[in-house]
């Protein structure tokens, strides 16, 4: 099912994103452009990040680089 329209993204890749680091409807739309346009799926995509375990906010917690342990200038793999 599709999360964006605007940008044709779907859950699944807001969830392999989520998956790869993204925590916030912020850093999925760093990593795929959801949200970016129209903004009209950002309450979804908050829904989908929910409240699970982040890696980086984990790390945060802890007193470490955020970002730490990622790829990429975004903390994602340029590739997902």
């Amino acid at each position: 099912m599709y999360v964006c329209s605007c940008f044709g993204i779907t859950e699944a890749q807001v969830k392999k994103h989520a998956e790869d680091g993204a925590c916030t409807p912020r850093q999925i739309a760093s990593a795929c452009k959801a949200g970016t346009d129209c903004g009209s799926c950002v309450r979804r995509i908050q829904a989908l990040l929910g409240r699970g375990a982040c890696p980086r906010r984990e790390l945060a917690d802890q007193g470490k680089p955020a970002l730490a342990g990622l790829s990429g200038p975004t903390g994602l793999d340029e590739a997902a």
